[in-house]
């Protein structure tokens, strides 16, 4: 059962929470919100605050939000950058090292931010190195998304394990993610999206203790309800959030869209 107020709804699907908002930009500050309050709590246990940043236009709300917050800890933030596209130069407009410089590292000062870099000579040994990183810092918290297709970070179905060896590897992406990345306006056309990327894989995400998903706009809508109904399953990998213990999955009403037929427990 959807629960809530005029602003906001909400609901559990197993252990995951659910957020309705009635727009991006509410829902962006929502899950801003929940980030600050992370961030601060993770920063009363340990002196480094280790916290996985998504982009994309999922990203977009959440963290104009998260970066004109007062009073949080940046300066004891150490960054992990999700994926990146092999090949891709920073001053592409679709490169998200070049989209985590300017929505984030450029507006705030952290200490660290570990950049994944898909112009690497050798990504095999990128990939080893930043996954050693990783490991070592044990991050916290992850800001993150969900594809049209259901993948999370670039664990498109073809290639997702929810028993991955990896933290980091290099994949393929699916003509789904490619024709995404095209239709959110980074590319002109699918055929200009790299075939491929570097990624922290799904259980290296899993076990981050706290997960805040934010997935706004009615063409996330398909795969929402399948992330939320379907059975957990790399054919939809979103669907493994809804065993994590701490996530909460952040909605506008465009998102939600096709969920108002189905009954959740509040």
């Amino acid at each position: 059962m959807l629960v809530g107020n005029d602003r906001m709804r909400s609901f559990q699907v197993e252990t995951a929470r659910v957020e309705i908002y009635p727009d991006a930009v509410s829902m962006g500050k929502a899950a801003a919100h929940a980030a600050a309050e992370a961030i601060k709590e993770i920063g009363k246990r340990q002196e480094t605050i280790n916290v996985i940043f998504a982009t994309g236009a999922s990203q977009l709300a959440t963290l104009d939000a998260l970066t004109k917050m007062d009073n949080l800890p940046w300066t004891r933030v150490r960054g992990f950058h999700m994926d990146e596209y092999i090949g891709l130069p920073i001053d592409h407009p679709a490169s998200f090292r070049g989209y985590l410089r300017e929505k984030l590292t450029e507006k705030v000062s952290l200490k660290e931010f570990n950049e994944v870099d898909g112009t690497a000579p050798d990504a095999e040994t990128f990939c080893r190195d930043y996954a050693a990183k990783f490991r070592v810092a044990e991050p916290q918290l992850c800001l993150m998304g969900i594809g049209e297709n259901g993948h999370l970070a670039f664990n498109d179905p073809g290639v997702a394990d929810f028993n991955d060896p990896l933290d980091v590897k290099i994949v393929h992406l699916d003509r789904v993610c490619r024709e995404q990345q095209a239709a959110e306006g980074w590319f002109a056309s699918a055929d200009e999206v790299p075939e491929s990327a570097i990624t922290i894989t799904i259980p290296a995400l899993l076990r981050v203790p706290r997960l805040i998903v934010s997935v706004p706009g009615s063409r996330k809508a398909a795969i929402v309800r399948r992330s939320l109904t379907e059975s957990i399953s790399t054919d939809c990998p979103a669907t493994i959030l809804r065993i994590h213990p701490n996530a909460t999955i952040y909605l506008d009403e465009a998102a939600a869209a096709e969920l108002n037929d189905l009954s959740f427990r509040s």
